[in-house]
């Protein structure tokens, strides 16, 4: 996650990724990268939110569920959705099932084992809508 990365591409789509373990986030940035995006990234939901207010070019967001700090991915998802009913959210887990009482309604839910391509893939669909 080194900021020697950042470059002046002002034009891409910021999507914010929120995801505590390194490798995970590092690999969901690259693919989102090479897709055309600029991947934000934060290891907690606490700063997330904190960007979500301080930042209004970021045009989706992919969570995962478990994260450092008080706020869970759910609970992310459903204070950005109040922030901004209309940003398309992804909510991803290896360990936790969807809970359509915590998840924002036009949230997707993607379980792990995944690839990138398909986290990808269902954050275009929620774009596109």
């Amino acid at each position: 996650m080194g900021s020697d990365t950042v470059t002046a591409k002002d034009e891409r789509p910021v999507i914010l990724v929120v995801e505590d373990e390194a490798l995970t986030i590092m690999d969901l940035s690259d693919v989102l990268d090479a897709a055309g995006y600029e991947a934000l990234q934060s290891a907690s939901a606490e700063r997330a939110l904190g960007l979500l207010t301080g930042r209004d070019d970021i045009v989706a967001l992919i969570t995962d569920v478990e994260l450092s700090g008080k706020t869970d991915g759910f609970d992310l998802a459903r204070a950005a959705a109040q922030m901004r009913p209309d940003l398309p959210i992804v909510v991803v887990s290896g360990r936790s099932k969807p809970d359509p009482d915590r998840m924002p309604a036009h949230a997707r839910f993607v379980a792990r084992p995944c690839r990138g391509d398909d986290i990808l893939e269902v954050l275009r669909s929620l774009m596109k809508a």
